[in-house]
């Protein structure tokens, strides 16, 4: 069984990858460029992402969307196991959503491009000045009613287990004083951990679980450190038992 899944993924899964992804790009591209990048920026990309992990008949579990608001600004901090994060995130969450991440993607063919176009946050760490303009930007869309999804890990886990939490996000909603949404993935660190990326998928269950948002209770460092460390709990809270417990990564 193992062997034609591989089959069918290399000369089926991939090429339909492929083709759906320019398709998606151009149509999220083309969609913003005519105006209302609020709904071309998210819609399109939750429904290539739900066709993804459809392809590779991955069952998904996704609980906890009745904590959220509509049209309400979050900041969602999930734990960062695999390449298929993503597309769980962007499929199933049930949010519209803006990223932030690396300003390398932008160079990838079309889907660097449709990024760009659908206001994702770019983070470009090359000096002070840079950084602060990736926050300004972030900033800009959480006021017009968008979220924003950090992996406050700032890279995937090479073992499964959580690392520690950077500051970042946390200061962006204590600035705002916007809540912050703790989300747990399992399943991912099992498909496509970092350790394969560009090799064949693995078979294995997605389960995507939205804890209830942490409200400030206050605003300066005090309120940063309540929610990094509640948040921190609740991700670690719903992590399958394999995976549980503090690891350092490696590049953190």
């Amino acid at each position: 069984m193992k062997i034609l899944y591989r089959i069918y993924q290399l000369f089926i899964a991939l090429p339909l990858v492929v083709i759906t992804t320019i398709l998606f790009a151009l149509l999220t591209m083309a969609g913003c460029a005519l105006g209302n990048s609020k709904f071309w920026g998210y819609v399109p990309l939750q429904y290539w992402s739900r066709f993804i992990i459809a392809l590779f008949f991955l069952p998904v579990k996704a609980e906890g969307q009745e904590h959220l608001e509509k049209d309400k600004s979050y900041v969602f901090v999930p734990n960062h196991q695999g390449a298929f994060d993503i597309f769980l995130i962007y499929g199933y969450l049930g949010h519209n959503i803006r990223w932030m991440m690396k300003y390398q993607l932008r160079k990838i063919p079309f889907v660097g491009r449709a990024c760009v176009s659908s206001h994702q946050v770019l983070l470009d760490k090359r000096g002070p000045k840079r950084i602060r303009e990736s926050y300004e930007q972030a900033r800009e869309i959480l006021k017009h009613g968008v979220s924003l999804v950090v992996f406050p890990e700032g890279s995937r886990t090479f073992t499964g287990h959580m690392g520690s939490f950077k500051k970042g996000a946390f200061t962006l909603a204590d600035e705002l004083q916007l809540p912050v949404v703790p989300v747990t993935i399992n399943g991912s660190f099992h498909v496509m951990p970092r350790m394969r990326d560009w090799h064949f998928v693995e078979w294995h269950p997605l389960r995507l679980t939205i804890h209830q948002p942490i409200y400030p209770m206050g605003k300066g460092d005090d309120n940063i450190t309540f929610t990094m460390k509640d948040s921190y709990s609740a991700v670690m809270s719903a992590l399958e038992p394999d995976f549980q417990g503090y690891v350092e990564n490696p590049d953190q």
